[in-house]
């Protein structure tokens, strides 16, 4: 299982054009502390500066493409993610949606309570339909990360 944040090329881009991928401005952000940070995994700590933008994850075309706000670092992050499932995120409700080759939303999209998100995963990823899965946050819906084999 690998865990992808987003990529840094993204990350560039964002930064240095201060547009995301709608072509909409960049919103500079004080932490407040606890935002999910998708550019090293891991909440925010207070005070940090941040950038909130709109991301569109890395699908194949199809109806299941989606946009949505993510926070980030404003500048490098001071730390590489970790290896594995985010440790700020254990415990975190949170839904594995699994999509197949085509960028389709596969039925094995499930909830999970956080506890346990690797057997979760594994059970999704065995199913050989199912290309990567997105963690998405369960209260707004926003992308967190995605996973592969």
């Amino acid at each position: 299982m690998r865990i992808h944040a987003i990529s840094s090329r993204t990350l560039t881009g964002v930064r240095t054009s201060g547009r995301d991928v709608s072509g909409h401005p960049v919103e500079p952000v004080v932490a407040g502390g606890g935002e999910p940070l998708r550019c090293c995994l891991r909440d925010a700590q207070e005070g940090e500066d941040l950038i909130l933008f709109g991301y569109e994850p890395a699908l194949p075309a199809s109806p299941y493409r989606e946009i949505g706000a993510v926070f980030a670092h404003a500048t490098s992050c001071p730390t590489a993610p970790a290896a594995g499932y985010p440790a700020d995120w254990r415990g975190r409700r949170q839904v594995l949606r699994a999509y197949d080759e085509r960028g389709w939303i596969h039925p094995a999209t499930r909830e999970h309570d956080g506890t346990d998100p690797e057997a979760v995963i594994a059970s999704l990823l065995a199913d050989p339909s199912v290309v990567q899965v997105h963690s998405r946050n369960v209260a707004y819906g926003c992308y967190m990360f995605a996973i592969t084999r």
